[in-house]
Order: structure tokens, then C-alpha cells, then sequence
């Protein structure tokens, strides 16, 4: 599935990290055009509170505006069918996908991201607390949308590609 520019269509997803602590989850928002994980929250809990936080992050971060047609896609889990949820959607103007039920393929991307990240960076590692675990996986997100190469895109990282993008779009006159 194609997007054919940011901010278009966001997808979310939550997954979990083992600490001696008990459980860490994260919650991440990905911007399908580019890959880049444009919104992310970790939390001991997974109420609706990381999916929201991660949903504020993104759009704080991209400033993408309540008439820019975005869609926001995530499986149906109680976290993204809470009206709390659906409110903040609302108030900036997000359309809201879900996937149909029982079908894993339409959030491939979010469990794509989460395998890398357990294997390339998680994988082996015993984390005493959540913090350490919290260190690690913001360094990877981080490594990850500046750096990680990706075959989709033409192997450069999100962040590159969306530049990339960027810089080959017609200059707008000032008027």
C-alpha cells in the first residue's frame, strides 16, 4: 500500500517490551508515506492514555492541519475504539480506519517496524528497569527515522525520503 504524500494516512499500533519491572508498551504512530514513526508513547500500562499520548506526539510534531484529508488507520483494539480516543481524533480533524476483523495484513507495517526493532536492537538484552528499556527503544526509533535504510524507499532512511520528496515539490510563489 502506497501513500503518495506525508500526512495522508497514519497508522498505529501498540507492542510490548519485558523489564524485570514488569511490562513496558509502546504505542507508535507511523505516517505511511515515508515510514517514519511520526509519534510514539511508552508506558508501564496500556490504557488509552499511550495510544492518545503517541497521537499527540505525531501531530504536534507534523502540524499537518484539521483540512489536510488525514486518515488514521489501527486494528481494533479497545485502546483506538475508546471514545477518548475517538474525541481527539475528532478535534483534529482525522478520519479513523480500522482494520476488519481478523485480518493482521493491514497493519503489516506497524508489526514490521515492531519485529525490527526486537531483532535489531531488543533482541539478547535483559533490561533490569523500564527506563533502560525506554533508553534503548528511543535510540532505535530515533536510529531508526534517521538512519535505518529501507528496500521501499528506495533505500534511504524516512527522514531522507521525505527531504527527498520535499525538495523535488514545485516552489510555491509568495503572493
Amino acid at each position: 500500500f502506497t501513500v503518495a504524500e506525508p500526512d495522508k494516512v497514519w497508522v498505529g499500533d501498540i507492542t510490548y517490551i519485558a523489564t524485570d519491572e514488569g511490562w513496558l508498551f509502546l504505542a507508535v504512530v507511523i505516517d505511511l508515506f515515508s515510514r517514519q514513526v511520526v509519534g510514539w508513547s511508552l508506558r508501564h500500562d496500556m490504557t488509552r492514555d499511550i495510544v492518545i499520548d503517541a497521537l499527540r506526539m505525531a501531530w504536534f510534531k507534523r502540524h499537518p492541519g484539521k483540512q489536510a484529508g488525514l486518515m488514521f488507520h489501527s486494528d481494533r483494539g479497545s485502546q483506538y475504539a475508546s471514545k477518548d480516543f475517538r474525541d481527539v481524533l475528532t478535534e483534529y480533524g482525522i478520519t479513523s480506519s480500522m482494520s476488519r476483523r481478523g485480518n493482521c495484513w493491514d497493519n503489516a507495517c506497524s508489526e514490521t517496524l515492531f519485529g525490527s526493532l526486537k531483532v535489531e536492537r531488543l533482541y539478547g538484552q535483559k533490561f533490569k528497569t523500564r527506563r533502560e528499556a525506554k533508553d534503548e527503544t528511543i535510540a532505535w526509533l530515533l536510529w531508526y527515522n534517521r538512519t535505518r535504510l529501507h528496500s521501499t524507499l528506495a533505500y534511504v532512511s524516512p527522514m531522507k525520503f521525505e527531504q527527498n520528496w520535499l525538495a523535488n515539490q514545485p516552489k510555491q510563489a509568495n503572493s
